[in-house]
């Protein structure tokens, strides 16, 4: 029996912010996806795409990746494409981190030094969800959304905006927590 209900199928994540003032290093943020199976919904992700990387089997791309936030619109984007994802996974979380610079510094870089800043996930022409990250500007790290599987296999997309504080491995393991 088909429904008649349609989940999500195809979906993009943006990010921007602008370059750091002149003089200053260059902030660099990141758009982080994590799935997670069916048997482990909340534990370690299958498998994680960030910069420089997608998913084994392609349906999860980082499309455009930026080291500075130059350029005009969204500086990152990354699509999932959730009506090709394996039976398996039932849970993709998506979240923005902050590169952190090898300098040693007293605290991070966190959102409120990046101005801004700005999220958008939609669906085609729909847009799900626009956020500037201000709720979470004392964080390095934040995650964003989660899009859940139910049990008919239609994709739902959750927005969910939860600030973490440290560095990339610690925030990509610790988001199906979150």
């Amino acid at each position: 029996m088909s429904s008649l209900r349609k989940g999500l199928e195809k979906v993009e994540v943006g990010l921007k912010w602008d370059p750091s003032p002149l003089g200053s290093p260059p902030h660099d943020l990141d758009l982080v996806a994590a799935t997670y199976t069916r048997d482990d919904p909340h534990g370690r992700p299958a498998y994680l795409v960030h910069f420089d990387s997608r998913s084994p089997d392609g349906t999860i791309t980082l499309n455009r990746d930026s080291r500075t936030g130059q350029g005009f619109g969204f500086d990152e984007v990354m699509t999932l494409e959730l009506e090709r994802l394996g039976t398996q996974y039932a849970r993709v979380v998506v979240g923005v981190a902050i590169q952190q610079s090898d300098q040693p510094s007293e605290r991070g870089t966190v959102f409120a030094d990046v101005a801004n800043t700005a999220v958008r996930i939609r669906e085609g022409y729909t847009d799900l969800s626009q956020h500037d990250l201000s709720t979470v500007h004392e964080s390095s790290a934040a995650m964003i959304g989660e899009f859940r599987r139910d049990t008919d296999g239609e994709w739902s997309f959750h927005e969910v905006i939860r600030g973490f504080e440290g560095d990339l491995q610690t925030f990509a393991a610790a988001m199906g927590t979150l």
